[in-house]
Order: structure tokens, then C-alpha cells, then sequence
């Protein structure tokens, strides 16, 4: 893992040596924990993921929090966290189990858009109850063991066997996790992407529109239907989202953080927010610290 500067720390994604899938790495939690011990790496603190994690509980009860959410994850369950989602790991050694940390780039394109790997807003864990959550379990075991114990497969074998095994893995959990939208749902995933990239720069739906080459009205019915509230909303959860992490995990002032989301005046970005949550920016702050 490589720390850049940021507000809230972003974690690249740093291959192991001799790894025949760059982008792809299998570690046991017990491994993790110990690494962390060697490097002194606090995994409570927050950090920003830029790849998929995949934890996969096999004993005992993982804690972890994802995006203000802290999870209690089960034996048999599996915890997705989506790049840019802010993550905190809670004791490694309460619980047992396998992580798989992987770039979406390592599977095929038409798998990652099958599954739709690029969805932030899918739920995070497949429960141990959830049917299809066995043979995800079951497909990342056998990607651990595969990525740990090359069989003596020659470099090129292993790898189309690791991406492929990958494909596996990640079909099955956007099957269990990802929002479920229509393949004819076209008009709201551009618009979803479009916000995620957008969000600072705009928070009016029009702007959107003319980008895309809709009307307003029709961006609107699209993600009503998708996701259940309008355009403005969806745009304005992802800014409140944003707003939300930057205030409990970054040590910026509110003015900066309000520039840094879109906001002209920081006082128009308080009024927003505590409409938003019903606290002030410094009382959510605090709260939350």
C-alpha cells in the first residue's frame, strides 16, 4: 500500500514482487495484521482506498467501518470496500479470514461492466445467510489459494488462471451487493458516473443534462427509477457524502472544505449541510471525533 498526500489518506495500490496479476493481491487477515505490526501501520486510522478490498470473514467476527458505518461481520459473511469509500480496520485478531485487494482494471472490461464494479453506492456485506454468499466464499478461497500456491504453472498459465478466477469472484459479489439496475437503466448509470465525477465542480441538475444530451426531466425519471429519489438528491447525497468524510476525517477548515466541494461562500455550504443533516459543519465535527 502507497500513502499519497491528501486530505484524508488515498491508498494506491502497490503489487507485491513477482506477482503474475499486477493488480490483484491475496493476504490472510493474520498475514495483514503482522505486516502492520512489522511496518507500524495504524489500520484504525482512516484511509482511502483507490482498489476493491474483499474481506471475507472465516472465523470470529470482523469490525470494521465503512463510510460512518461500523460493521460486525460474521463468520461465512464478506464485506465489499468500494475505491474512494473511506474504510477504518478494527482488531484483525478477533476474527479470522481472507482479503482480497484488487484494481477493477485487472478484470476483463466486459466483466467489470457486467458487474458493475464502478457502483459506490451497492450495500456492503453479503451476509452468511444471503443465498449465493457459500459459493462467493467458496470462489475466493479457491482465488487464495491459486494466488498463494502456483501449482507449477508457467507466469502466463497463472495469470489468465487468476483473472479469470478474479472474474469469478467479482461477478458473484456485484450478483450479492451491487444496486440492482436495469442493463436498459442507460440514462441513470452515465448520470451516476457523471455525478461521481462531477460533484464538486456542480450540483445542478442542468448541468448534467446538456452534458449527457438529456432534458432535466427525463435525468430525473431515470434515477427515480433506478434509485428511488430524484436527480437533485442523488447529487446532493453524493455532496453530503464528501462533505461528511472531510469533516470527520481531514484536518481542514470548513471554508477549505467548502471550497474543495463547489461552494462560492462557505456560509451557503453550513446552510447546506446542516439542511442536509441538521448539524452545523463544526457540530457534526465534533460529534463524530
Amino acid at each position: 500500500m502507497v500513502k499519497n498526500r491528501h486530505p484524508i489518506p488515498l491508498i494506491g495500490f502497490a503489487p507485491p514482487e513477482a506477482t503474475p496479476l499486477p493488480g490483484l493481491e491475496v493476504v490472510t487477515f493474520a498475514d495483514l495484521a503482522a505486516r502492520a505490526r512489522a511496518g507500524s501501520v495504524d489500520l484504525s486510522a482512516p484511509q482511502r482506498p483507490e482498489f476493491h478490498l474483499l474481506l471475507a470473514v472465516t472465523r470470529g467476527t470482523l469490525q470494521h467501518s465503512v463510510d460512518f458505518t461500523a460493521y460486525q461481520v460474521a463468520a461465512g459473511s464478506v464485506l465489499w470496500v468500494r475505491p474512494g469509500q473511506v474504510q477504518q480496520f478494527g482488531d484483525l485478531t478477533e476474527a479470522d479470514g481472507v482479503l482480497a485487494l484488487f484494481q477493477a482494471s485487472s478484470v476483463d472490461p466486459a466483466t467489470a461492466a457486467a458487474a458493475r464494479l464502478d457502483d459506490p453506492f451497492g450495500r456492503a456485506v453479503a451476509s452468511a445467510a444471503d443465498p449465493g454468499t457459500v459459493a462467493l466464499q467458496r470462489a475466493l478461497a479457491h482465488l487464495a489459494a491459486e494466488f498463494t500456491d502456483a501449482g507449477g504453472l508457467p507466469v502466463d498459465f497463472r495469470r489468465d488462471v487468476l483473472r479469470n478466477l478474479l472474474a469469478v469472484v467479482a461477478v458473484r459479489v456485484a450478483a450479492l451487493c451491487a444496486q440492482p439496475v436495469s442493463a436498459a437503466d442507460t440514462t441513470f448509470v452515465r448520470f451516476r458516473a457523471l455525478v461521481e465525477r462531477d460533484f464538486a465542480r456542480t450540483r445542478q441538475v442542468a448541468d448534467y443534462a446538456v452534458a449527457l444530451g438529456y432534458s432535466a426531466r427525463t435525468l430525473s425519471r431515470a434515477t427515480q427509477a433506478a434509485a428511488g429519489v430524484g436527480a437533485k438528491e442523488f447529487i446532493d447525497r453524493r455532496v453530503t457524502l464528501e462533505a461528511k468524510r472531510l469533516l470527520a476525517h481531514a484536518d481542514l477548515p470548513a471554508a477549505s472544505i467548502a471550497t474543495r466541494l463547489g461552494f462560492a461562500d462557505p456560509t451557503n455550504f453550513a446552510k447546506f449541510f446542516q439542511h442536509r443533516t441538521g448539524l452545523p459543519p463544526g457540530t457534526f465535527r465534533a460529534s463524530v471525533r
